[in-house]
């Protein structure tokens, strides 16, 4: 590791870190390789299909173009940390089961990223205004009719 590297310490998923990190490391590769959070995918790698959707300090960000010394201080939350403290299943996670809002799967936890964060804004009035708000996330498999309405069904719930 060369000298020039930069001390981070976050909160990830509710648990305290401390790293040392290169400054040019995006916060995607820190989360998936340096801690082991593989449920954030890297897509694009290039902030354009939302696969790597994460919050942190309570805003979506695509992590791919976040620099992880950006999470210095801040709360990180990603796919692993949306389970409520029993193991279960977040309301939104169930709305994708119950809507089959996934096919293989791959965006999911970018798409749940990015619809905790549009329901959160309150950016669910209706079916258009969902999908404006999740346009930065795409699913080649087209399940994006299950995604509007799981959305739609974790609103109403939340």
């Amino acid at each position: 590791m060369s000298t020039s590297e930069i001390n981070v310490e976050a909160t990830v998923n509710g648990e305290a870190v401390r790293l040392r990190v290169d400054p040019r490391e995006s916060l995607l590769d820190v989360l998936r390789e340096r801690l082991g959070l593989t449920g954030t995918k890297k897509g694009c790698d290039q902030g354009h299909c939302g696969a790597c959707t994460v919050h942190l300090a309570g805003r979506r960000v695509v992590s791919c173009l976040t620099p992880a010394v950006q999470a210095d201080g801040r709360d990180v939350t990603t796919i692993e940390g949306v389970a409520g403290p029993d193991g279960g299943l977040h309301p939104l996670q169930q709305a994708f089961v119950d809507h089959d809002a996934l096919q293989c799967g791959y965006c999911t936890p970018g798409q749940i990223m990015s619809g905790l964060a549009c329901i959160a804004e309150g950016h669910t009035r209706d079916d258009d205004e969902i999908r404006e708000y999740l346009s930065g996330n795409l699913c080649r498999c087209g399940a994006y009719a299950g995604i509007v309405a799981a959305v739609r069904q974790a609103a109403g719930e939340a």
